[in-house]
């Protein structure tokens, strides 16, 4: 079933044509993976890029990923995937300490009217100093809404703004008229 849906979002990825990926700011939620309990959170850097943290927890090791990822939309703004790299720190339960690297690729839908993000992905990782040397995980993830992306004030006029900026500039330095008796004076 995921495999469908990865191979059906980068299909459709050639259809995207809209700029903007994105209509949060900051999301924070679980994700979960067949033996894994893990709490994510996003942050927007960029249009298109964010940064997430995940912590890990299962019963035999507990880890913390960063990754930066690119977000692309499919078929609008609320609907996009994303493909990232990052790294991880962790500690398993016999061994001791262990880092590696994270790749991840996903979709994301935030839902309409809803403070809710759901996603699924999927994220290899290469492990350093640990019983096994690399993963593929595959998981799911709910995040809730905690900033929403503001949204920008659209003019009628599209000179307006470069206008009302100039009146307030001319207002703090007087009129022109003010200004050719001063240099007069």
């Amino acid at each position: 079933m995921l495999k469908r849906i990865l191979f059906l979002s980068i299909l459709l990825c050639g259809v995207s044509i809209v700029s903007r990926a994105q209509v949060y700011r900051t999301a924070a939620g679980v994700r979960l993976d067949s033996d894994v309990f893990g709490l994510t959170l996003q942050q927007k850097l960029h249009e298109q890029g964010t940064l997430e943290a995940i912590l890990a927890l299962s019963a035999r090791e507990y880890s913390a990923t960063a990754l930066y990822e690119w977000h692309r939309p499919i078929l609008g703004k609320r609907f996009n995937y994303y493909l990232g790299a990052g790294g991880h720190v962790g500690n398993l339960k016999d061994n001791g300490m262990f880092t590696g690297v994270d790749g991840i690729i996903g979709v994301e839908y935030k839902v309409n009217g809803l403070p809710f993000l759901l996603s699924a992905d999927v994220k290899p990782a290469v492990h350093f100093h640990h019983e096994d040397w690399t993963d593929f995980s595959t998981g799911i993830s709910v995040r809730y809404v905690i900033v929403k992306e503001k949204k920008k004030k659209k003019s009628l006029w599209p000179f307006g703004k470069q206008q009302d900026e100039d009146n307030k500039r001319d207002r703090k330095k007087g009129s022109i008229f003010d200004r050719l008796k001063q240099d007069n004076d």
